[in-house]
């Protein structure tokens, strides 16, 4: 007599996420749903983000392209335009280097060799950030102009106008510099010390590997805001047409003229898209320098 047996029923894969019942294919793939509460958050920061960023920044580009690639290439490259789009990139790019060196070298202080009065020190750091920018103008003439109390004049000059971006760029380094040289492992400086090397090729084969991208970033940031920076110089640099006429403050002039408000605003806003074209530009490559020093030290 045979006695027929049943195959043992397969247990059925419970969903990590439902608690049971099998995957779906989505699932398996991957591509799991969005949480109600994700969707929400994720709908709320498209939305904000599109009004506050892109938006705005899709009008500029339209009102600048609306008279054709001639238009926009007649507003960017006459004289005066090129003369204020070279002083921009020109006196930002030298902020953004000083401020790549000094700004390291004040957070190195700072993190490594502290002294009596540096958390003051770490306090007036970020004043240039809370001083509105016209208040930094002020600050500017009043140190810096005919009436300077150290006998300096530097009203209407280049360097005037250097000195004040340095002004208002100084946190960007220090405040980028100096959590990762918090942070950073000690333990291969005091290895590379105790086989000999100095202090000058721990820093340059140690330290600095790993704060460059930091150093990148801040430089990079500093390069942004001067490259646009417009209140804190407006009253030094008294606004020579092509000797210290910034880009900022040639379109400023342009969104000001009445006697052909349609063509000056497509001007003006070339004008900006070329600086938000090279703002974008560099943040870009120093995220892309970022990601390669984070792949070379995992």
């Amino acid at each position: 007599m045979t006695v027929a047996t049943r195959a043992p029923e397969r247990p059925a894969v419970v969903s990590a996420e439902t608690g049971a019942g099998p995957r779906s294919r989505r699932d398996r793939a991957g591509l799991s749903r969005l949480r109600p509460a994700t969707a929400a958050g994720l709908g709320l920061v498209t939305l904000w983000l599109s009004l506050v960023v892109l938006i705005p920044l899709a009008a500029v580009v339209v009102t600048g392209a609306q008279g054709g690639w001639s238009a926009f290439a007649s507003a960017v490259t006459s004289p005066a335009a090129l003369s204020a789009l070279t002083l921009s990139a020109g006196l930002s790019f030298a902020v953004a280097l000083v401020n790549a060196v000094v700004g390291t070298t004040i957070a190195w202080v700072l993190v490594r060799d502290p002294f009596p009065g540096s958390r003051l020190l770490d306090h007036v750091i970020d004043v240039p950030f809370a001083l509105p920018t016209i208040v930094t103008g002020v600050v500017m003439i009043a140190l810096y102009g005919p009436a300077s109390p150290v006998g300096v004049n530097l009203v209407g000059t280049r360097v005037g106008l250097f000195v004040t971006l340095l002004f208002v760029t100084l946190p960007f380094t220090v405040r980028t510099v100096q959590p990762v040289l918090a942070a950073l492992d000690r333990d291969a400086e005091q290895a590379a010390a105790s086989l000999g090397a100095s202090g000058r090729v721990v820093f340059r084969r140690v330290v600095l590997p790993v704060i460059v991208p930091a150093i990148a970033s801040g430089a990079s940031l500093a390069f942004a805001r001067a490259l646009g920076e417009y209140g804190s110089l407006v009253l030094i640099s008294s606004n020579i047409p092509k000797q210290t006429q910034v880009a900022s403050a040639l379109i400023y002039g342009k969104l000001e003229d009445a006697t052909n408000p349609v063509t000056s605003t497509q001007q003006a806003a070339s004008l900006a898209i070329v600086l938000l074209a090279v703002s974008v530009l560099v943040l870009v490559a120093v995220e892309l320098l970022q990601r390669k020093g984070a792949r070379r030290h995992v």
